[in-house]
């Protein structure tokens, strides 16, 4: 899952974006009104975090072509404003949500999760393929009822397919969804990733098998009995 990080202060953003990566998202880190215009135009972000004071104008301004654009896309807004009406203000503007600096990390994570969420306050119910659970509100995974761990990479992987069950991901989307704009890619990465989350999968005997459609993409789905 990908989080847009627009924060200019490179202490604050590299303390949020080790904290959100160890928890398994991808995340993308600008610094300006700018280059977050150019970031949404180019990927797809479930949550979008904004600082208000950037160099160049005020971080509410990115939201009208964030929701015309992504809709779906959450928005925290992440400020040092802490007036009401600065806090008013950011939830008028499009803002589901707004935090104050100084925060703690683990408030901030619990807000994303609660962002992430569907609208109206109900969780997603899990989705189940073969002895594979998958809680997409925790982002946790289980095999016959057992919590099983991943790494970062996989557990990105895996949510991406789930997301889809039985339908074809593109290899775009993917490599969108697993990495960062930051992230030096190789070629193979991707086919690497897969490879050892299948291995996981097999040896966890969660019953499911990822299939490659050669050229476009890989889906997910339940093992042949």
């Amino acid at each position: 899952m990908r989080i847009l990080l627009v924060e200019d202060h490179e202490d604050q953003a590299r303390h949020v974006r080790r904290h959100l990566k160890r928890s398994g998202f991808s995340v993308d880190r600008v610094g300006t009104i700018r280059d977050a215009l150019l970031a949404i135009q180019s990927f797809q972000y479930a949550l979008a975090l904004l600082d208000r004071k950037l160099p160049d104008g005020d971080g509410l301004t990115i939201i009208p072509l964030l929701r015309r654009q992504q809709p779906e896309s959450r928005i925290l807004i992440l400020s040092a404003l802490d007036a009401v009406d600065d806090r008013i203000g950011g939830l008028d503007a499009g803002g589901d949500d707004y935090l104050t600096k100084p925060f703690d990390l683990d408030e901030l994570m619990a807000r994303v999760r609660a962002s992430l969420r569907r609208p109206g306050g109900g969780t997603l119910p899990p989705i189940r393929i073969g002895a594979l659970t998958f809680d997409v509100g925790s982002r946790t995974a289980f095999v016959a009822g057992n919590p099983v761990a991943f790494r970062q990479r996989e557990l990105a992987l895996l949510e991406a397919l789930v997301r889809r069950g039985g339908r074809i991901v593109e290899r775009e989307t993917l490599f969108s969804e697993i990495w960062g704009m930051d992230d030096d890619v190789q070629p193979n990465a991707l086919a690497n990733v897969v490879s050892r989350l299948r291995t996981r999968l097999e040896e966890l005997g969660a019953g499911v098998e990822i299939e490659m459609v050669r050229g476009i993409g890989y889906f997910i789905s339940e093992q042949d009995a």
